[in-house]
């Protein structure tokens, strides 16, 4: 009997390191870290709406003459200033995240480029579509400078991308 218990022990032991190595190994990134940013550039490449519409559009094509447009987004529960970074470039006639991680870029054109932010429960809101881009910056839950008709004319695909906030795994408990 007692050979059994100690055997028993030793495999719901081992078990649980064993299920402890594998949620490390493949924990989600955490919410707006440069880590998550690489996930949602992979994301939105795989997401026609935006690949195809903000081509379209035009919207890609607006980048001040540089190779592409960027997107800074922060929660600001977590600090003042952006910790990932989202680079869109046209690639074969579509709107291609060429980029995503850590902030790179140090001064953004406000005629072409986006800083975002939000509390980290807004960005989840928004994330499960609970409300859209209109009623989040109405009512101020996202923070939004860049340029605002642009964003105003691709409310579609601008849906879209906060959508992906929901879509790409993330950890919310700890900020980046």
């Amino acid at each position: 009997m007692f050979k059994f218990v100690l055997k028993a022990g030793l495999v719901a032991g081992n078990f649980a390191l064993l299920a402890s190595f594998a949620v490390t190994a493949h924990a989600a990134p955490v919410m707006m870290s440069s880590e998550w940013g690489s996930a949602v550039c992979d994301a939105w490449n795989q997401d026609s709406v935006l690949t195809d519409e903000l081509a379209s559009s035009g919207w890609v094509d607006n980048n001040a003459g540089r190779p592409s447009k960027v997107m800074h987004v922060y929660r600001s529960d977590c600090g003042d200033e952006p910790t990932a970074e989202i680079r869109i470039a046209p690639v074969d006639g579509k709107a291609q995240c060429v980029y995503g991680g850590a902030v790179e870029t140090t001064t953004l054109n406000k005629k072409v480029d986006y800083r975002m932010h939000a509390k980290t429960s807004r960005w989840i809101e928004m994330g499960s579509g609970e409300y859209g881009p209109m009623k989040a910056m109405s009512f101020m839950r996202l923070k939004f400078s860049g340029p605002k008709w642009e964003a105003m004319k691709n409310m579609g695909p601008f849906s879209s991308f906060l959508l992906l906030v929901g879509v790409v795994p993330s950890d919310t408990a700890t900020c980046p």
